[in-house]
């Protein structure tokens, strides 16, 4: 009876192994952060990443984000002089030269983190730089800064307004005083294309902080956001351990700054292609 029952494990267990062990992509579901519904990835990417349940924005890539923000979702992409590389030859556990090879290879759509391109948003020609926090944190460095000036040269050399799209956990590291001095270089770029009097809009996505959020990212004629998107300079962390003292609720979201002042309006992306567009056109008075 002991064989017989043996004998019949060894045929049976097999056969269930073999039906439980399927192959199941593993990003076949998402989890919404916010109200911890499980998301069919395919209807997440349908809907923008936007939780449909709660409404929560995650966050998105960036031929994604191209996609709905311009008319059609037609880009021309436009060249960035790439800087040189590591010039700190920075080393942690890893050389900086490693981690930016190992961005690039799993981020295949960017040089960098920003992007520059051309293109319509509700009909009006429009020069973008869009951020790229799936490359390091949307990190900023000597490309970035070089991106970001290029972008805004590019919309005065053709008279045209500049859109700005925020990603980014700040300044990159592994560049040191290089990486800061890109806050002023960017601001500089952009003030010329302000005393033209040419648009420049900036939409905060989340999350935008540290040296990014102190310098081109609140410079914006118009500045909008993402529903829910971080926003600061230091983290709440950081912050409440220097002061002593316990924060707002909902302190460094879009919704505390936007009641508070600091910015002009909160945009769901279903709608960024038409507001962004209706801005445009009534600072250029069309």
């Amino acid at each position: 009876m002991v064989a017989f029952m043996s004998w019949l494990a060894d045929l049976v267990r097999p056969k269930i192994a073999t039906r439980t062990k399927k192959d199941i992509p593993a990003d076949l579901w998402q989890k919404c952060p916010s109200c911890n519904t499980m998301l069919y990835t395919k209807d997440l990417a349908a809907n923008l990443q936007v939780c449909t349940q709660c409404g929560h924005h995650l966050r998105i890539g960036l031929a994604a984000r191209l996609g709905y923000l311009f008319d059609g979702g037609q880009t021309t992409a436009i060249s960035v002089k790439a800087p040189k590389t590591d010039p700190l030859k920075f080393k942690d556990r890893k050389t900086y030269a490693t981690r930016l090879k190992e961005a690039k290879a799993a981020t295949t759509q960017a040089h960098d983190a920003c992007q520059v391109v051309s293109g319509k948003i509700l009909g009006v020609p429009t020069i973008a730089a869009v951020m790229n926090f799936d490359f390091m944190a949307g990190s900023m460095g000597t490309y970035v800064g070089e991106a970001i000036v290029t972008a805004a040269r590019t919309a005065l050399a053709e008279q045209k307004p500049l859109l700005l799209v925020t990603q980014s956990g700040g300044a990159r590291m592994q560049e040191g005083i290089l990486s800061l001095m890109q806050m002023a270089r960017t601001t500089a770029a952009i003030n010329a294309l302000k005393t033209a009097r040419l648009p420049y809009i900036v939409l905060l996505a989340d999350p935008t902080t540290g040296g990014v959020s102190a310098s081109f990212a609140m410079t914006g004629d118009v500045t909008l956001a993402e529903p829910g998107a971080m926003i600061g300079f230091a983290g709440p962390r950081v912050i409440q351990q220097t002061l002593r003292t316990t924060l707002p609720e909902g302190f460094q979201t879009a919704e505390y700054l936007h009641t508070n002042g600091m910015l002009d309006a909160i945009v769901p992306r279903a709608d960024q292609n038409r507001v962004i567009g209706t801005y445009l056109k009534l600072l250029l008075k069309q």
